[in-house]
């Protein structure tokens, strides 16, 4: 399929209890990457499936969040804001990952988009 979900994330407030639900829940085993300021992020890749990442965010409601790979980040951003999307944080560099976009739907929903850096998986 193309333009399938790559990552998947999920913004809480509580990391420690995530990783511990989901742990015990579905077996995942989770790599801690110090992200500097953003603190802690917790990656995890299920044995088949699509895997991602968690993180704390204080303050704002538990959410997860799906993203999508794109072939070429600011095509596809630009076409979903022509498709009459929200950019709520325009094309992002991960260093040594790729690049990211935020967006809001047309019904309000929230979604991202996902280009790999040359030589870097898609998921």
């Amino acid at each position: 399929m193309a333009n399938a979900f790559v990552h998947l994330e999920l913004a809480t407030t509580d990391l420690a209890k995530a990783k511990a639900f989901y742990g015990e829940m579905f077996g995942w085993s989770f790599v801690d990457n110090d992200m500097g300021p953003m603190g802690i992020y917790s990656t995890f890749k299920p044995q088949d499936g699509v895997g991602g990442g968690m993180y704390s965010m204080p303050g704002a409601p538990p959410a997860w969040l799906a993203y999508v790979g794109v072939d070429d980040i600011d095509e596809a951003t630009a076409k979903a804001k022509a498709e009459g999307a929200t950019v709520t944080r325009d094309v992002t560099e991960i260093p040594h990952i790729g690049w990211m976009s935020l967006l809001i739907d047309p019904t309000g929903a929230a979604i991202a988009l996902f280009e790999p850096a040359p030589g870097q998986p898609s998921t």
